[in-house]
């Protein structure tokens, strides 16, 4: 489908430039923020669908070599504790 659309000037230079630090085309990029207003709108509402959602990116079991997570995230939290600033 294709559409026509007049912008503002103003409009059309702020969304060309955020769309050339992209590597974007400008139709490409509007879609792109197009499309995310579809996904802002279904996001998860609640801790289960939070959970299925995971589950289905792959997020859940993405690091099966970690078998006890509260003591890899203490371990985390060490290493983030005790890290020298440079």
């Amino acid at each position: 489908m294709s559409i026509t659309i007049e912008l503002p000037p103003e409009l059309e230079q702020k969304l060309s430039t955020e769309a050339s630090q992209l590597n974007l085309s400008l139709s490409d990029y509007i879609l792109r923020i197009l499309l995310s207003e579809e996904i802002v709108n279904n996001l998860p509402k609640t801790g289960a669908e939070l959970v299925n959602y995971w589950q289905n990116q792959g997020v859940i079991n993405s690091c099966p070599d970690i078998t006890d997570s509260q003591a890899q995230a203490r371990y985390l939290r060490h290493q983030a504790e005790t890290r020298v600033q440079v």
